[in-house]
C-alpha cells in the first residue's frame, strides 16, 4: 500500500528482497570473469598498509547489506526520483571496479573508475540526507571503505606499472 509518506506494507518487504537482489546481482556482475583474485592480489606489490586478501570478502558482505537496506529505506519514503536513481548509478560503478582492477588488471583505468564511483555515493549521501538520516549513515561505512579502496588502488597503481 502507498501512502504519502511512501511505501509500507507487505510490498514494501518484498521490496527490500528486491533491493538485496539487486546488490547480489552488482556483485555477481562485479565478480564475473576475474578469477584467482586472491593469488593476484598476493602477488601485487602493496603498501604495508594494505589488508589481507580474505578481508574483502566479510567487509563486502557486511556493505552490500547496509547499502541494499540504505536503498529501500529511501525507496520507502519517496519511492523510485533521484535518489533512487544515484544509487541505482553508484551500485553500477561498483560493479564495474572490480573487472576493471582484477579482471583486466587496468589499475590506473581502475582508479579512475573508482574516483568516479567515490563521487557518486557523494552524491547518493547528499540525495539520501534529505530522506533519511538512517539510509545516510548506513553508506557511510561504504564511502569510507571505497575512500580507502581508492587510495590503495591508487597506491597499487603506482607500486605495479
Amino acid at each position: 500500500m502507498e501512502t504519502s509518506r511512501g511505501h509500507t506494507g507487505a510490498r514494501s518487504w518484498w521490496a527490500l528482497l528486491g533491493f538485496g537482489a539487486a546488490v547480489a546481482v552488482a556483485a555477481a556482475i562485479g565478480a564475473l570473469g576475474v578469477r584467482g583474485t586472491g593469488a593476484e592480489y598476493a602477488a601485487l606489490d602493496r603498501p604495508v598498509w594494505a589488508p589481507p586478501g580474505w578481508l574483502f570478502g566479510p567487509v563486502w558482505s557486511l556493505l552490500y547489506a547496509l547499502i541494499a537496506l540504505a536503498g529501500w529505506l529511501v525507496w520507502r519514503r519517496v519511492g523510485i526520483g533521484a535518489a533512487f536513481w544515484a544509487w541505482v548509478a553508484q551500485l553500477a560503478l561498483n560493479a564495474a571496479w572490480t573487472p576493471i582492477f582484477f579482471g583486466a588488471g587496468r589499475y590506473g583505468s581502475a582508479f579512475a573508475e573508482i574516483v568516479v564511483l567515490w563521487l557518486a555515493i557523494a552524491v547518493t549521501v547528499a540525495l539520501f540526507a534529505r530522506v533519511s538520516r538512517a539510509a545516510t549513515l548506513l553508506l557511510l561505512p561504504y564511502w569510507a571503505w571505497v575512500s580507502y579502496a581508492a587510495a590503495l588502488n591508487f597506491a597499487i597503481w603506482r607500486l605495479n606499472p
